[in-house]
């Protein structure tokens, strides 16, 4: 726990002399959900509030895989063979799944904020929706940081992050889209029950298994 608890330390210290990284992250929020309400805004008959949840969690996601991809790929190679003498590889995969989830459950609060400012805030239960996000928060913090960690290994790994991703993120997006609608339909939180385990399940069974796996990984 000292372990991960040093290195969390790490990253926000590092990420607060860095500003432009995270300031970039909110305007790139910012400006996209700008777009949309340009887009919308003569055709306001078009944003039914399917499209709006569709919408927006399509800005959460494309927000994530920028933030997360420089986990690793930021990393000097000097610095990671200073890591590989000091820490264990449980504690580094840890502390960047729990870094990043804070970072994406901050730009996603605040892009929520923003997103129903703007364009509208159709949703019937906000609390079962900040519910929602925090789990995706979770979810796509623990696929895109793993992947981060494999993609770093090769040349490409932006191309290789998406590739890999891309089956992970799907069922996840879908049953978070589908759990947000129930929010912004205002219904009863036990119609909901399914969907809330699901997504625990799958952020259980990704952090356990880059806890596992990221090791061997580690060692290469």
């Amino acid at each position: 726990m000292n372990e991960i608890k040093t290195l969390i330390w790490k990253e926000v210290t590092l990420e607060w002399r860095q500003k432009y990284a995270l300031s970039g992250m909110l305007l790139y929020v910012v400006s996209t959900v700008f777009v949309c309400y340009l887009s919308f805004n003569l055709r306001r008959n078009q944003l039914t509030p399917i499209v709006w949840n569709t919408l927006f969690w399509i800005i959460i996601l494309f927000t994530a895989v920028n933030a997360i991809a420089k986990s690793f790929s930021q990393e000097r190679y000097g610095r990671l063979i200073y890591y590989y003498n000091l820490c264990s590889p449980q504690a580094i995969i840890v502390s960047k799944i729990i870094y990043n989830s804070l970072v994406m459950l901050v730009l996603a609060v605040i892009g929520f904020g923003f997103y129903a400012f703007v364009m509208g805030n159709p949703v019937g239960d906000i609390g079962l929706y900040f519910i929602c996000i925090l789990l995706a928060a979770i979810g796509f913090a623990s696929v895109l940081t793993l992947v981060a960690g494999i993609a770093s290994k090769a040349e490409n790994n932006a191309t290789l992050m998406a590739v890999l991703s891309f089956p992970i993120i799907l069922p996840m997006l879908l049953m978070t889209i589908r759990l947000a609608k129930n929010a912004m339909d205002g219904l009863d939180r036990s119609v909901s029950t399914d969907e809330i385990i699901t997504l625990l399940a799958i952020d259980a069974i990704v952090i356990t298994l880059s806890y596992l796996l990221f090791p061997f990984l580690w060692r290469s």
